[in-house]
């Protein structure tokens, strides 16, 4: 989808931030906050990730090539179903104790635009190695996970990522 608006992260825009769609950022700040109170199960997936930390008050990197240069590829080309560089999974978390065993894992990426700082209350779940967070999750909810790769690309190929889509299902039952 479109760049969040740095308006909703107490930002000026910067050069490299992409388009933007202010009513989307404003029905999708407004029912993220809505949802988190509600208890309601949440997975956000790339731009979900970026949305939902800004909901909840975290900022964003509107340009990592601009605002935080790495050698790390965060906006492949296609195909979408292929990895792109990986993640260290942070211990003690949900995700690392869902992949059991495992510090890292392979991940596709499609963004320019990341999470520069947690929300109060998100934890990170996993990280780049340029430091790019890339997942984050909240202690205090049920279930509100959030990851900035896309497994919905992924999950023929790898079972981690329908690991993912099968513990947020079973967060619904």
């Amino acid at each position: 989808g479109p760049d969040i608006h740095p308006f909703f992260f107490d930002e000026e825009t910067q050069e490299n931030c992409g388009n933007v769609c202010l009513r989307r950022d404003r029905m999708e700040m407004a029912l993220l906050k809505l949802v988190t109170k509600t208890g309601k199960p949440v997975l956000g997936i790339c731009r979900g990730i970026q949305s939902l930390n800004v909901a909840l008050g975290g900022t964003l990197w509107q340009d990592l090539p601009s605002q935080h240069p790495s050698d790390i590829e965060h906006h492949m080309n296609p195909p979408y179903d292929a990895f792109g560089h990986n993640v260290s999974l942070v211990p003690g978390t949900p995700l690392a104790s869902l992949f059991a065993g495992q510090t890292e894992i392979a991940v596709n990426s499609y963004h320019h635009q990341a999470v520069r700082e947690p929300a109060a209350g998100l934890e990170v779940m996993a990280v780049a190695p340029d430091g790019v967070i890339e997942a984050l999750y909240r202690p205090a909810s049920h279930f509100l996970w959030a990851v900035q790769w896309h497994p919905e690309f992924l999950y023929k190929v790898d079972p981690r990522s329908q690991a993912i889509f099968d513990a947020f299902v079973g967060s619904c039952r």
